[in-house]
């Protein structure tokens, strides 16, 4: 699992994808709902990327692994706003579900990615 750029790393472009399907979604509310919840579901999807992103991009194992936790917390926070999106009826349950699949898919792919940069962060410091 070598990456040269985050645009090769499998979580970093399914995140794009659904924080840019979140955006279209958001797009079609009226005024009302893109002002308060479409906001900030909008932020919470391109903060996934954007923080395995910046973690990417730093020196150390450790600063990485902690942005990829940030991520992860975004990632549940956009769980919370498409149930509400849900039950607002902003969104359709198949929306719902599609979207709910794929961020459990991107969940999954960051666990790994976490776990990778540890093992990488252990043989660095073995080298040592």
């Amino acid at each position: 699992m070598s990456h040269n750029r985050i645009e090769e790393l499998d979580v970093y472009i399914l995140s794009e994808e659904i924080s840019d399907e979140i955006w279209n979604l958001v797009l079609t509310w009226d005024f009302f709902a893109k002002d308060t919840m479409g906001k900030q579901i909008c932020r919470a999807a391109d903060s996934i990327s954007a923080n395995i992103a910046e973690g990417y991009g730093r020196f150390h194992f450790k600063e990485n692994k902690n942005f990829c936790y940030y991520s992860r917390g975004s990632i549940l926070e956009v769980k919370s706003f498409l149930r509400k999106s849900k039950q607002r009826n902003l969104i359709t349950e198949e929306q719902y579900n599609n979207l709910l699949k794929k961020l459990e898919i991107v969940h999954i792919k960051l666990n790994s990615y976490i776990k990778f940069i540890g093992k990488q962060e252990a043989s660095t410091t073995q080298r040592k």
